[in-house]
């Protein structure tokens, strides 16, 4: 039995990653695999980065003269401030001053620099003010630049204070910088259409030509603000007339080499996305196939850099099955009905406050061509879909679906026959999960055709999350391709650690009962996978087949505290 892992430590937006041979064979990786995946999710970090550095220089320090130190006592005279060696008496000291830079670390982190000027050593009080009720003090007697981390508790705008009090020359110095956490919290929305290529819904009516793109606005429209960070977009590739893949990244920034929907000709086939949006506002759709295909597009929901609702990961729990009459009647859904299905209360979702769900979603034994449309209770059926199925066909999707104020969702069938539907609950949004999303640019984690497929009823195991308890979950797009034979893969926590696959001491987990997509021998299959990472930050991808077959794993976003 063999198996592949790679090492991913998440520390901060994405940390380094390599890949690691099998223990016994170390031998044959390669010296620079490693490395040039590490620098990958590096310029990642890079890029998320970019947007989250603040600066105010010193010019912007506003001094002011005290009648005595702050830490005088009763008669005046400072209590706690003995003049450091050598200070001389300099009226107000005029060079005191302080130059600020922060820099964001995480989705609610920050390290600030603080540069402090001063015209002659002194005793001088330190105090940082975070702009959330926590303040730290320190002193120095010199000029000196200090550095300081701090972890916000909610995403948005902050204004951090330094206030420097000299505490010989009776004067202060402050400087202040609004710093923006740059994670992103979660807004239900729609379901909403706004791209279709076959009506002209969002661009110009027509297909999109071989290797050609189209742009899919989303802030400032459709009631989508201007302004967010990311999309939750279900994208649906129709009347293909060769094979291929499409890839949504945000406007603006180079294509990446990452998939998020496949397809053949012929086929129409959803998946699920959580992309980037780009500064003008829009994602960008290219289709690498030969052939015109339409597009269309759905928004569920959107990230904003603002509070709003963020992401608990759960394990995989199966909520719905009609083939056995959970979570709604035994058999299969009629076609053009709609069942209920309680959110709120099942599966680790709490009884309150929800506000979306993340499912994955399966179809199987239709009895026709259809559709599923998943919407909030309480709302009438949109005219959009989130799983195409072909009569006879097993198919899942990824679904972000807004909760109703009841607590529930629909899931109408909108094909002519029955069908039956499954439903796996694999997270929540809700404004007391703390866990904003951190969008990376689009990078492979791992890839079993470099190395050999995963084996029928055998599994791969990536150690994500390396047991930093910040990183909750990853937004993955996983896929299988040159499948020997149908199956099913299954993405779950592992509840071994990283350090007992190295010493050897692991023991075989036990796959859940829940699916992320679904394959037919020979078919190349997509889908997105909101993993959670467990209690030990490692995740197992199980080949659910009697035959092997091969894994792509791309990594788009993050969950962090």
């Amino acid at each position: 039995m063999q198996r592949h892992r790679v090492m991913i430590s998440a520390a901060v937006a994405a940390a380094a990653i390599g890949f690691v041979p099998n223990v016994a064979q170390a031998s044959d990786q390669p010296a620079d695999r490693t490395g040039s995946v590490a620098a990958k999710i590096d310029s990642a970090k890079a890029t998320a980065a970019s947007s989250a550095v603040f600066h105010s220089p010193a010019e912007r320090t506003v001094r002011k003269a005290t009648t005595a130190p702050a830490d005088a006592g009763k008669n005046g005279k400072a209590a706690a401030a003995p003049q450091a060696a050598g200070a001389g008496a300099v009226k107000d000291n005029p060079g005191l001053a302080v130059d600020l830079l922060a820099s964001g670390t995480t989705a609610h982190g920050f390290s600030l620099a603080s540069q402090i000027s001063t015209s002659v050593d002194s005793s001088i009080r330190v105090e940082i003010n975070w702009g959330d009720g926590q303040t730290e003090t320190t002193h120095t007697t010199k000029a000196q630049l200090l550095k300081s981390n701090h972890k916000f508790s909610e995403v948005g705008t902050h204004k951090v204070t330094v206030t420097l009090t000299d505490l010989n020359n009776n004067v202060t110095a402050t400087n202040s910088v609004e710093v923006q956490a740059y994670g992103s919290k979660f807004t239900p929305h729609g379901p909403t259409r706004l791209l279709d290529t076959r009506d002209g819904t969002g661009a110009a009516a027509g297909p999109v030509s071989a290797y050609g793109t189209t742009r899919v606005k989303v802030g400032g429209n459709s009631g989508i603000p201007s302004g967010v960070t990311a999309v939750a977009l279900n994208v649906t590739v129709t009347n293909a007339r060769s094979g291929g893949h499409v890839t949504a990244y945000p406007s603006g920034t180079e294509q990446p080499k990452t998939s998020n929907v496949n397809f053949v000709a012929g086929q129409t086939v959803p998946n699920m996305t959580i992309v980037p949006v780009g500064a003008d506002g829009y994602v960008e759709l290219v289709n690498r196939s030969y052939g015109d295909v339409d597009l269309i597009a759905d928004a569920t929901g959107y990230f904003t850099r603002t509070n709003a609702s963020g992401y608990t990961s759960l394990d995989p729990a199966r909520i719905v099955d009609s083939r056995v009459g959970l979570g709604t009647s035994w058999g299969q859904v009629g076609g053009q009905s709609t069942f209920p299905v309680q959110i709120a209360g099942q599966a680790g979702v709490p009884s309150w406050g929800v506000t979306a769900v993340a499912l994955n979603v399966t179809v199987t034994n239709p009895r026709s061509a259809g559709h599923l449309t998943l919407f909030p209770s309480g709302q009438q059926a949109p005219s959009t879909s989130n799983v195409n199925f072909t009569s006879g066909q097993t198919i899942a999707n990824s679904v972000i679906v807004p909760v109703g104020s009841d607590g529930r969702i629909n899931v109408r069938n909108g094909g002519w026959d029955p069908a039956d539907v499954i439903v796996d609950v694999v997270g929540y949004y809700s404004p007391d999960s703390k866990a904003a999303y951190l969008p990376v640019t689009p990078t492979r984690l791992y890839d079993s055709r470099e190395w050999s497929p995963v084996a029928g009823q055998d599994y791969s195991y990536l150690p994500l999350g390396d047991g930093k308890p910040w990183v909750t979950g990853y937004v993955l797009n996983a896929t299988v391709t040159n499948t020997q034979g149908d199956g099913h893969l299954t993405v779950a926590p592992d509840p071994n650690t990283w350090a007992q696959y190295l010493n050897r001491t692991q023991i075989r987990p036990t796959p859940p009962n829940s699916s992320n997509l679904n394959w037919t021998k020979g078919a190349t299959v997509p889908n997105l996978v909101q993993a959670s990472t467990g209690k030990t930050g490692v995740i197992d991808l199980w080949n659910r087949s009697w035959q092997p077959t091969d894994m792509v794993v791309d990594m788009f976003g993050l969950y962090e505290y």
